[in-house]
């Protein structure tokens, strides 16, 4: 699913994560080497169009793992300190490599990269928030499944609680 998509099912929690993504600018991306061992690599990630894009450098190893295998990871960048302003943040999904040129001049056009770079639209699989409220974590997770936004709610003395949508 596109981000835009997802965006027009949970506006609020897209908010909450596009938010804490723009708090820094630098993430860090998994992906997979042809080993299928992991791969951690720093990464810009730019919510433009409607859509997610990741961007690299040319020949940059974390592209030639996304053409092999499109699967990845993306951790918004925690920041400083311990407190994590605005939660956790993880989006998994399929990154699809973008050669139309067409689509490539719109993205220079609103983003204006370096060139030349290598360019994916994501896909999303899944995007997970954790925070505390209190003294509970919260753990939001979203999937294309149908179900909308998921919350689990978890507290020292208290069991697990699940509740639909925020």
């Amino acid at each position: 699913m596109s981000w835009g998509e997802v965006e027009a099912t949970e506006p609020e929690f897209t908010r909450t994560v596009r938010e804490r993504f723009g708090t820094f600018r630098h993430h860090v991306l998994a992906t997979l080497r042809a080993d299928g061992s992991p791969r951690v690599s720093g990464l810009e990630a730019e919510f433009r169009l409607g859509e997610l894009w990741l961007g690299g450098m040319p020949g940059a190893r974390k592209s030639d793992d996304l053409l092999r295998d499109q699967r990845f990871a993306l951790h918004a960048n925690p920041g400083p300190g311990t407190d994590m302003h605005g939660g956790d943040v993880r989006i998994a999904g399929r990154a699809e490599w973008v050669d139309d040129p067409d689509t490539r001049l719109r993205f220079v056009e609103e983003v204006d990269p370096p060139t030349p770079f290598d360019l994916f639209r994501v896909r999303i699989t899944e995007i997970v928030r954790i925070w505390m409220d209190d003294q509970e974590m919260v753990i939001e997770t979203w999937r294309p499944d149908g179900r909308g936004l998921r919350v689990l709610r978890r507290g020292n003395d208290t069991p697990v609680r699940e509740q639909s949508g925020p």
